[in-house]
C-alpha cells in the first residue's frame, strides 16, 4: 500500500539512520517509562471510582529501594541519550580536511550553489556519493534555513553571516531540499532537490555544468574588475610607502592585529566583513580608507572574491 505523502523521509546518509535510531530509542524509552504510570492511573481510576466498595484503609508503604530505583535507573538512561546526541551533535559540527566545500546563497525565494570547479545551480544541488561535503552558507536578505529531509540535517542560513554544514550522502537518488524558517509570502515555493550521484556520474556531469572559470578564478576576474589590485595587488604592495592596504597572499587562515589591539583569524567571517564592512575591524598600521561593498555585491559576488583570497594560501601553508 502506498500513500502520497510519505510516513517517513527516506534515509540517504549514514547520519540520517544514527538520528533515526537516536530519536526511535529515545520515544521507546519515554513509552517505557510512561506506561506503568498511565496503567497505574486507569486501574486506580476504576477500582476507586466514586460509588465503588473498595478497602481504602491500607496502610502507606513506603520501600525506599523501589523508589530511589524509580528515580535513578531514568535518569541514568537519559544521560546516556545525552551523551550520544552529544556526540552525534559536535561531530557534525566538525566537518573532515578533506570535505568538498559548497558555497550556498540564500534570497528570497531562492538557493544558489556554487561548486569550487565553477559550476552554479539554483534550488539543485548535485553532489557525490559517499563524499563529505560541506556547505558555507549566507543570506542576501532574510533569515532562511536549508533543510534535508533524507540527511536529517538542518541550519539556520544568517543574513551577515557564515554557518555551515556537512553531511556524506551513501545513497544514490534524488531528494528534497526546502526552506525551515518562514521568510515570506513566498516561503512554501523556496525549495528544491538535491541529486545524490555515483563518482562517474557526477564527474560528467560536472564536465558538462558551466565550468569555464572556477570559483577562485570567478573572484580574482572580479577583484580585477572592482579595482582592488589598486590597494591589494603586488605592486602596490611594492611601491613606496605608505602602502595603503595589507597584503592578501598568506591572509587567510593567520592572524591579524587590529588597530584596536585586537587579534582575529582570518577566517571566512573575517574576510567577508572586510569586503562589506571594512571599517568596522582595521588591521593595525593603516587607514580606514576602503570602501564598503556590502550594496555593491550579491553575496554569491562576496563568496567569488573569498575563494580568490583563499586560493592565495595562509602562512602555515608557505615553506
Amino acid at each position: 500500500m502506498t500513500f502520497p505523502i510519505p510516513l517517513w523521509p527516506a534515509q540517504a546518509s549514514r547520519h540520517a539512520a544514527d538520528v533515526d535510531l537516536l530519536s526511535g530509542s529515545f520515544g521507546a524509552l519515554v513509552a517505557l517509562l510512561s506506561a506503568p504510570v498511565f496503567i497505574l492511573m486507569t486501574i486506580y481510576l476504576i477500582r476507586f471510582r466514586r460509588g465503588r466498595r473498595a478497602n481504602r484503609s491500607h496502610q502507606e508503604d513506603r520501600n525506599v529501594w523501589l523508589e530511589v530505583s524509580w528515580a535513578v535507573i531514568p535518569f541514568v538512561l537519559v544521560l546516556v541519550f545525552y551523551v550520544r546526541s552529544t556526540s552525534m551533535f559536535l561531530q557534525q559540527e566538525t566537518p573532515p580536511d578533506d570535505a568538498l566545500t559548497i558555497d550556498v546563497a540564500a534570497r528570497q525565494w531562492m538557493w544558489k550553489f556554487q561548486h569550487a570547479e565553477g559550476a552554479r545551480e539554483i534550488n539543485e544541488l548535485h553532489v557525490p556519493v559517499d563524499t563529505p561535503i560541506r556547505l558555507t552558507m549566507t543570506s542576501q536578505d532574510v533569515v532562511h534555513s536549508l533543510y534535508l529531509p533524507a540527511l536529517r540535517i538542518k541550519r539556520d542560513v544568517l543574513p551577515g553571516r557564515y554557518t555551515q554544514l556537512w553531511f556524506i550522502a551513501d545513497r544514490p537518488g534524488t531528494y528534497r531540499l526546502h526552506c525551515a524558517e518562514f521568510c515570506g509570502t513566498d516561503h512554501s515555493l523556496m525549495g528544491g532537490r538535491i541529486v545524490v550521484m555515483r563518482q562517474a556520474d557526477f564527474t560528467a556531469w560536472l564536465a558538462e555544468a558551466e565550468t569555464d572559470r572556477s570559483l577562485a578564478e570567478r573572484g580574482e576576474a572580479l577583484f580585477a574588475q572592482l579595482g582592488c589590485a589598486g590597494c591589494h595587488g603586488a605592486r602596490a604592495q611594492g611601491r613606496e610607502r605608505p602602502v595603503r592596504a595589507p597584503p592578501l597572499r598568506g591572509l587567510y587562515g593567520s592572524p591579524a592585529p587590529l588597530a584596536d589591539g585586537r587579534v582575529l583569524v582570518a577566517d571566512e567571517q573575517y574576510i567577508r566583513d572586510s569586503i562589506v564592512l571594512p571599517n568596522r575591524d582595521v588591521v593595525a598600521g593603516y587607514e580606514p580608507v576602503m570602501p564598503p561593498f556590502g550594496n555593491v555585491l550579491e553575496a554569491e559576488q562576496v563568496q567569488q572574491l573569498q575563494a580568490y583570497i583563499e586560493s592565495l594560501g595562509n602562512e602555515r601553508e608557505r615553506p
